[in-house]
């Protein structure tokens, strides 16, 4: 599967029956759990009352409560802790992710199938922060809404099986929920999914104008422009090849015609290149999915969603992917292997087994394929194959990528580095994510808080790769970035002004390890990583709260002198509030410099991936 159709934000492990499935309700006494900011410290936390069974479940649950309420109009958020900096910049922070989990009718869906909920923080030095949130009005969402103020839950979705729908032949599998990154560009907001187009909004009132076309527009300026690209070399036989070719022809109209899949899918993760201010996108075909062959078609957009380059290619291996990278010269895709499950895809077909259930991991090699794609005109004209990839000393399910460049190491040999997120295929599980169990419609936090080695969870890696001046490897290693920060962490995160180029420091949501019963996620702490020296400083939550992805905002000046957003979820005061940390001092305890309160009604559940525009 060259894209994944259902985005990956989090792996789990498959587990037996757990007590949390069946706990009491939650007490109604707080615990109250204190962590202190440190330099590179992972010491525990001081517990002043239990950390029991009933709080982690209650606790985990909360944080992907369906949400029902809307505001159209902003609401002035009340600073409770702090002030907003004096150069803190004019700007909107939006935050995508899923608002609707269960219906009025029995079913409850993943959380990778709940229809998209988009926030807005809009910052302004004279008027404070108004915060605003609406639902995006995609198709799904119309339908299984519609205007009155019952949900009945009709489309599957690629995670999820219907307990109180229609199960039994269900072919409404491609939910377009729009809930999974979201996108200002170009003077268009947009919130992405992994398996079809964008949705638009009115970027002030979060209105819905509708799905916006980029790929059907990007491919009327490549035929227009003529655009070349790439062309594979064959590397298996061509009797495999057509076999492949007749299997392409005979799936498609099935994938289009009955489950309404498009031919070409974006991924929700895009990169933005600010040294030639451009917009990059990739989108991979339908049938991937099914067939040990990954067709890629990278996009490059101008500031007006003009398309500057097309590139197309096709990789002789059954991969899905959910983040990649880019450097001057290349594309750069960490796959993760997968395969066909013959008996899953049978029973997915029918409506009584999840879609994901088609595939499984494939852990057949310990080594992680990276495929260097030809971006510059240089790279496409070095002879070099780029079919055949990089096989990185480690078997690592990639999830995030935080930054990669390049750099000349003369004589014609390039130096070229990862910094990202990564798991063990032995820790990944498709049924697992999240802790999501369609068989009992249970969130069960143990499937991410397995008590087996803490190494197979999400950690934060650099892969370097040594060229040489034809291309070929020299060398490939694969490190931790730090080696203090020894626990999860996922979601790394940059000065959006070094993508592309050396950077120093890596933020990421990370886990301090102070609760017992969900020492690993959800996420607590904000980790910055100094890459040049392995060293790490983090600041965390006090008490039962989580903290979503991090976001960096620049003010100009070093490569850390900004701030970094995060929204805090509150559990045992049932809300959220919008943090502001200084990001030179994370490791002290004056890091955070602002906290605003979110109302109550308008809490959870948990944001996916944000976005800063700034005014």
């Amino acid at each position: 599967m060259a894209v994944c159709t259902m985005a990956t934000m989090h792996a789990a492990v498959h587990h037996h029956h757990h007590p949390l499935l069946s706990v009491p309700p939650p007490p109604r006494h707080r615990v109250r759990v204190v962590v202190r900011g440190t330099a590179g410290s992972t010491a525990a936390a001081v517990t002043s009352e239990p950390d029991t069974f009933s709080n982690a479940f209650w606790d985990y649950n909360l944080l992907f409560r369906s949400q029902r309420a809307e505001t159209s109009d902003p609401v002035q958020l009340r600073v409770v802790e702090g002030a907003i900096p004096a150069d803190f910049p004019a700007g909107m922070y939006y935050l995508a992710g899923p608002g609707m989990f269960s219906d009025d009718h029995g079913s409850i869906v993943h959380p990778l199938d709940g229809h998209g909920y988009l926030r807005s923080f809009r910052f302004h030095p004279d008027h404070g922060v108004h915060y605003s949130a609406r639902y995006v009005e995609t198709a799904a969402k119309s339908e299984e809404k519609g205007d009155g103020a019952s949900w009945r839950f009709t489309h599957r979705g690629p995670f999820s099986v219907l307990q109180g729908g229609h199960r039994v032949g269900n072919v409404k599998v491609m939910k377009n929920v729009a809930n999974t990154s979201v996108l200002w560009w170009g003077g268009r907001l947009l919130c992405l999914w992994e398996g079809g187009m964008p949705y638009e909004l009115d970027p002030n009132t979060l209105e819905t104008i509708g799905p916006f076309d980029l790929l059907g527009l990007a491919d009327e300026a490549a035929a227009a422009q003529c655009r070349v690209a790439g062309r594979p070399r064959q590397r298996r036989p061509w009797l495999v090849e057509a076999g492949l070719d007749v299997a392409t022809r005979m799936l498609r109209p099935i994938l289009s015609g009955v489950f309404s899949m498009p031919p070409k899918r974006l991924l929700a993760h895009y990169k933005v290149d600010p040294k030639r201010n451009r917009l990059l996108m990739v989108a991979c075909n339908a049938e991937d999915m099914l067939l040990p062959r990954a067709n890629f078609t990278f996009y490059e957009f101008d500031a007006g969603f003009g398309l500057v380059q097309k590139r197309e290619f096709v990789l002789p291996a059954h991969l899905m992917i959910h983040d990649w990278a880019f450097t001057d010269s290349h594309y750069v895709v960490l796959g993760n292997r997968i395969k066909l499950d013959i008996p899953g895809s049978a029973l997915a077909m029918t409506g009584t087994y999840p879609m994901i259930g088609a595939l499984q991991l494939d852990p057949s090699k310990e080594t992680t394929p990276v495929y260097l794609l030809p971006r510059s005109t240089e790279a496409l004209a070095s002879g070099r194959d780029w079919t055949v990839p990089v096989e990185a000393p480690a078997q690592m399910w990639s999830m995030h990528v935080g930054n990669a460049f390049e750099e000349d190491l003369g004589r014609g040999g390039m130096d070229i580095r990862l910094h990202m997120s990564a798991c063990s295929y032995e820790w990944f599980h498709f049924h697992r994510m999240f802790g999501y169990s369609w068989k009992n419609k249970k969130l069960d936090p143990t499937f991410m808080n397995a008590a087996r080695g803490k190494e197979l969870l999400p950690r934060l890696v650099q892969v370097a790769i040594e060229l040489d001046k034809r291309g070929a490897c020299r060398r490939c290693s694969v490190k931790r970035m730090s080696y203090q920060w020894n626990k999860p962490a996922d979601f790394p995160a940059i000065n959006p002004s070094y993508a592309n180029k050396r950077s120093r420091f890596i933020y990421a949501g990370g886990a301090s390890g102070s609760r017992k019963f969900l020492p690993y996620f959800p996420f607590d702490s904000v980790v910055k990583v100094d890459v040049s020296d392995g060293t790490s400083r983090r600041w965390s939550c006090e008490g039962r709260k989580f903290v979503g992805e991090p976001v960096f905002i620049p003010t100009g000046g070093g490569e850390d002198h900004g701030y970094v957003i995060i929204v805090e979820y509150a559990v045992s005061e049932d809300r959220c509030n919008l943090v502001v940390l200084d990001a030179r001092k994370i490791g002290k305890k004056s890091a955070l410099v602002a906290k605003l309160q979110v109302p109550k009604h308008l809490t959870f559940p948990m944001g996916f991936h944000g976005f800063w525009a700034e005014e």
